[in-house]
């Protein structure tokens, strides 16, 4: 299989977003592992991240590589926060306008972040595919340059930076979970284990709600859904992508599933044992590791925060056990 990006690739995201960024921590918490007894937990902290997701590792390494023209004419891309809110920081920090394409009814919270970088926030259409198709219609009608939250390489190349950094930090990981949305976080890490530590094995986690990838990956073949049904926006997508399936088709290990229940169950056992806030995508690592406990005993399991960014009003649900 070609892959979409080389080893190479995430080399020079790293260089081109490192005057913009810090490597995020990577932590072991014993009271969390206490949770999973038998799995050494190893937690990439992107939590932390300037926007509080990884996903300003994209917005990044996206508009460092755009030329002066591509610049000028301005960004566009959809989103359910964590792209656009990368997207906003880059363009905040390179003087590039960036306007960015919600669906209605999309986090609140989010959309304030946005705007507060700089962007121009657009709410349009019922969920992120449909914002998706409102944001192509910007590059038609204005010219705009589309800053594609899978479907271009230097995305992926930027999302490769996070496992770059956690394999220089950890590199004797027996396995590592990422949580699948559109499949940036997931196809970085296969590439860059495969040319750090082949060994590892890379693990993809989707929730149960929105399986699109998880059922593609199961039938060998790109599968559509109707309707993406969870409150992890972050994951939240109806169908698989051209740059990323064959990837994830070739390189993941295993793939799994977890429900808005165990979803939520993780974001209490985060809060409680580490004091980390995180949104449903950023639970989805730890409900899959909490969830294979026991495929994993024995093992050095990396698991990534990879967003923090949860909207108020859910959290209250959660901490109410009403989800």
């Amino acid at each position: 299989m070609t892959a979409p990006i080389t080893f190479d690739d995430v080399l020079a995201a790293r260089e081109r977003i490192a005057p913009f960024l810090s490597p995020t921590p990577l932590r072991r918490h014993p009271p969390l592992e206490a949770v999973i007894p038998g799995v050494e937990l190893h937690v990439k902290h992107e939590n932390v991240q300037p926007t509080g997701s990884f996903k300003v590792r994209n917005g990044l390494s996206t508009i460092t590589a755009l030329d002066e023209t591509q610049r000028r004419r301005g960004v566009v891309g959809a989103t359910t926060g964590n792209h656009g809110l990368g997207l906003a920081y880059a363009g905040q920090k390179l003087g590039v306008d960036v306007t960015i394409c919600v669906p209605l009814g999309n986090n609140p919270e989010k959309n304030s972040a946005m705007r507060a970088w700089g962007a121009t926030v657009l709410e349009d259409g019922a969920d992120y595919d449909a914002a998706a198709g409102v944001a192509q219609g910007l590059v038609e009608s204005r010219g705009l340059t589309l800053a594609h939250s899978t479907n271009n390489v230097h995305v992926l190349s930027g999302a490769g930076t996070m496992t770059l950094e956690i394999l220089e930090q950890a590199a004797n990981l027996d396995a590592l979970i990422v949580a699948v949305g559109g499949g940036s976080q997931a196809v970085g890490a296969i590439t860059v284990a495969r040319a750090m530590r082949p060994a590892l094995r890379v693990v993809g986690a989707q929730a149960a709600g929105a399986t699109a990838a998880y059922d593609s990956w199961h039938a060998g073949a790109p599968r559509t859904i109707a309707r993406a049904d969870t409150f992890a926006e972050g994951v939240a997508t109806r169908a698989t992508y051209a740059l990323t399936f064959p990837a994830l088709l070739d390189g993941l290990s295993d793939f799994v599933t977890v429900t808005d229940a165990e979803i939520a169950e993780a974001v209490r056992v985060i809060l409680a044992t580490t004091h980390h806030l995180v949104e449903g995508a950023g639970a989805i690592g730890i409900a899959a590791a909490m969830k294979l406990r026991e495929q994993l005993a024995g093992q050095r399991v990396g698991v990534v925060f990879c967003g923090g960014n949860m909207d108020s009003a859910v959290l209250r649900r959660i901490l109410n056990r009403e989800l």
